[in-house]
């Protein structure tokens, strides 16, 4: 099996999993079947976020650091805060990610360039995660989990043909299986609901300032569990996104 194979099975095997627990706990069809067409198409959306942040993750921590990786997704999220607020603190907070990003983008362009192109993608993805989710959490109640439910069946669906194939060998060893289902708990119901919880009672620039330290917890882990140790520049690179952001939620008005 190639690299590309054992990260999209376990892309897939992770969708597929929190899909199995989201619908046995909210049967989420009932809540979609319920919503208007702005709110179906918000869910769909989210769907196709959540299963191409998913591949595009995986097939970019294949190739480059985890830190790494981590830390060019938050490079989006800033440059949208920026635009839409427009002050001196903001601009700074955007150079100073930009110029992280650029380290670390410098430092592995010459020798994974799909990788950082996955990178991109992710990072493009989890912006637009970002957004999605939250107008979920807004519509009140604990109705964003159920929309989050039917979310993830739309994309455990969306990467059906993408990853099943690939996950064949894993549903056929135990072993494999549960470590499939357990990334699926521990790396999309767990962290996702958390997300819902938080965003219905929070503005989203507090909600990305508690996640801010995502890069450095994200290199630590790709050191110990992945063996991926960064370059002495991708440290500074990880720090600076890290202060970008901390700068401008600190910052931001609220």
């Amino acid at each position: 099996m190639t690299h590309r194979a054992q990260f999209t099975g376990v892309a897939w095997l992770r969708i597929a999993s929190a899909a199995l627990i989201f619908a046995l706990w909210r049967r989420p069809w009932r809540y979609f079947a319920q919503q208007n067409a702005a709110v179906r198409w918000n869910i769909v959306a989210l769907g196709a976020v959540l299963g191409g942040m998913n591949v595009c993750f995986y097939l970019a921590i294949d190739r480059l650091p985890l830190g790494t990786v981590a830390a060019i997704e938050f490079l989006p999220v800033i440059a949208l805060a920026a635009a839409g607020a427009r002050t001196r603190r903001n601009a700074v907070a955007l150079v100073v990610a930009v110029a992280g990003v650029y380290l670390l983008t410098d430092v592995r362009l010459g020798g994974e360039p799909l990788g950082i192109a996955f990178a991109f993608a992710n990072a493009g993805f989890f912006a637009a995660y970002i957004v999605l989710a939250h107008r979920l959490a807004n519509d009140g109640r604990l109705s964003g989990l159920d929309g989050l439910a039917a979310a993830m069946l739309v994309a455990a669906v969306g990467i059906l043909a993408l990853g099943t194939y690939d996950a064949v060998p894993a549903l056929v060893d135990p072993v494999a299986l549960l470590a499939g289902i357990g990334v699926g708990i521990t790396s999309s119901v767990i962290p996702y609901v958390c997300d819902q919880l938080a965003m219905a009672r929070m503005q989203r620039s507090t909600y990305a300032l508690l996640v801010s330290v995502l890069p450095a917890t994200a290199t630590v882990i790709g050191i110990v569990v992945l063996a991926q140790i960064p370059h002495p520049v991708e440290v500074v690179g990880v720090g600076l996104v890290m202060l970008g952001v901390a700068l401008h939620r600190a910052l931001a008005p609220h």
